[in-house]
Parts: structure tokens; sequence; C-alpha cells
């Protein structure tokens, strides 16, 4: 069972991104803030659900968060500033959203997956390696994230149909690279990237 908070004292934001690891489009990032407490049978890391429970999770995850964002960085951006840097990035125009939320729902602390982070201005972070499958929080961001990105990756497919993005979201699978080679890279792929 995921962990609801990293301590009680806190309101606490979970973040994660998705799409670090592709050779075409965004990488997005999600903050979200649960109800103290919250408990969910089969939140977890989005990676290790199927698209429906995705799907179904994305809807009552914001039905039921105090607050959620989701924010893309492009892939010129990644391209210039580097994939890691991007994430960062994409992280914080999340926490933005969130933090500029007339209700006035805001984190004082954040829990960030992974084992580095920029600072946010003025909250304190606590990284967390496999944060996804051990807090609700993170595992939130990480099915926000990853809903928001396939659907974007599977729009884009109808424009760019040979690479096979509405299979596998731009991923470096054998059959997104055999159709860089064969068709040559188009204006979603990120150029500083191995593409084949």
């Amino acid at each position: 069972m995921l962990r609801s908070h990293y301590n009680e004292n806190y309101t606490e934001a979970g973040l994660d991104e998705v799409g670090r690891g592709c050779l075409a489009g965004p990488v997005v990032a999600a903050a979200v803030i649960l109800p103290k407490n919250y408990t969910h049978p089969i939140l977890t890391d989005s990676k290790q659900l199927s698209r429906s429970q995705r799907e179904q999770l994305r809807d009552e995850l914001q039905r039921d968060a105090l607050a959620w964002a989701v924010a893309e960085v492009s892939n010129e951006e990644i391209d210039r500033i580097n994939i890691l840097k991007a994430s960062f990035l994409a992280m914080h125009q999340a926490l933005d959203v969130v933090m500029n939320r007339a209700d006035g729902v805001k984190p004082d602390h954040l829990l960030i997956d992974g084992n580095r982070f920029i600072n946010y201005p003025m909250i304190p972070h606590t990284c967390i390696v496999k944060g996804d499958t051990k807090f609700l929080s993170i595992a939130a961001a990480s099915v926000l994230a990853k809903t928001y990105r396939d659907e974007l990756m599977e729009k884009l497919a109808i424009d760019f149909p040979h690479y096979g993005w509405e299979r596998n979201v731009g991923y470096p699978t054998p059959f997104h690279r055999r159709a860089i080679q064969e068709f040559g890279p188009c204006r979603w792929h990120r150029m500083s990237f191995r593409l084949v």
C-alpha cells in the first residue's frame, strides 16, 4: 500500500515527469495535491497500470485532488537546454499553475520522483527514488502526466503516421528507429538525441 503522506504536518504536492527517454515529443510533468489521508485501491506508478486503469484514475484524480496541473516542455526546448533541465522546467511550470490557483490551495512541501531536483522558490522538497511506487501523490502525478502525454502523441500520430506513435508514444522502439531511418526525423523529434 502506498503512503498518503511523507509528513502529516505538511500540505504536500507530488511531482513526476513522463517522456524523458523518448525520441520525439515533449516531456510532460504533473503536480498533484491530494486530500489528507487519501486512499485508492489501485493507484500506483502509471507504468504498472493498464490504459483503462490510467484513464479511470485520471478522471477520479482530477475530481478528487485538492489541486493539480500538467505542463509540457517542447522538443525544441529539450534540444536547447537538455532533457534533465527540461524535466525540471516542466515540473516548475506545473507548480507555477498550482501556486497561482485562486482557491489558495498551495503546497508547503514537495515530493519529487527521482534523485535530483532544482529548488523551487520558498518550498522545501524531498527527492524519492521510485517515489511513484511509494507515495500516492507522486503516483497521481505520474498518472496525470502519462495520460496527458499519451493522448498528445496519439494525436500527433495522425499527421505523422510513419513512426507508430499511437503505439510507442515516441519511445525508441525498433519500429520507431527503423521509421526514422526510412523517412527521416520530423519536426517533433529531439535532434539532440541519438535517433537511429
